[in-house]
């Protein structure tokens, strides 16, 4: 037997033992559940159908996709909604409660099939704070926006730090102090970005008062938004969103 031919029989098991414990390692590698599709039942599951009938009819030019937060434009500020976005065509894909792994799954079952929309406005992980590490949030995002970026290929999107949310306050405060893993958590989201079919847009800062906390009046439970924390909103993203939507 030749020696060239001894080395290669000797590599095989080499090889082999190689490849089992990388592949060993995989599959005992930590699933992050904020990266997993996960459905909902009942109201949830309604609302998603009606979003895979709104996109099946075309004709959405802006696309928000989102938690509660994103959902309550339409019961909390509606004129602002109707001023800023419903002659560009926009369409509001927000549920509350949700978390990364539940919009992908919205993503995954008929929600971007039939629409192309010049933006995506994405605002969702805050939710998966009570449960998730920085890391396991950041992944989440991410994974709904390479997601997003499949389904829609022609699109830019315009990816929203996490808004402020209230720690260590009572009902009763006219103010509390905002969480610190957001501000963190974004500032690694600002790094995922392209600049052009992705950006970023941290409007954080706007929504908290002179002194950094988060004001009962911008939001009421430290949360969800008050009329003036929608008008913040729009304020503050209405310069990015406007160029994106016209091509720049």
């Amino acid at each position: 037997m030749s020696s060239a031919r001894r080395n290669w029989l000797v590599a095989i098991p080499v090889v082999a033992l190689t490849f089992g414990a990388w592949a060993l390692g995989r599959s005992m590698m930590p699933v992050n559940p904020a990266a997993v599709p996960e459905g909902r039942k009942g109201a949830w599951e309604r609302q998603h159908e009606a979003f895979v009938e709104a996109a099946s009819r075309g004709n959405v030019d802006l696309l928000f996709v989102g938690d509660s937060i994103t959902a309550h434009w339409a019961n909390t500020a509606p004129a602002i909604w109707s001023r800023y976005y419903a002659p560009r065509k926009a369409a509001n894909f927000g549920i509350g409660g949700d978390r990364t792994q539940h919009v992908l799954w919205r993503l995954d079952h008929g929600e971007l099939e039939g629409i192309a929309p010049r933006v995506v406005v994405l605002l969702i992980g805050t939710n998966n704070l009570g449960d998730s590490s920085d890391d396991e949030v950041v992944d989440g995002i991410e994974t709904v926006v390479d997601r997003l970026r499949d389904g829609l290929p022609t699109s830019k999107i315009l990816l929203l730090g996490l808004f402020p949310r209230g720690i260590g306050h009572r009902p009763d405060q006219d103010s509390a102090a905002p969480n610190p893993r957001v501000p963190a958590i974004n500032a690694r989201l600002a790094r995922l970005v392209d600049g052009k079919a992705l950006r970023f847009l941290d409007i954080g800062p706007a929504l908290l008062d002179g002194s950094g906390r988060i004001s009962a009046a911008v939001e009421p439970e430290f949360l969800h938004l008050s009329p003036k924390g929608y008008q913040i909103w729009a304020d503050a993203m209405e310069p990015t969103l406007w160029a994106m939507m016209a091509g720049r």
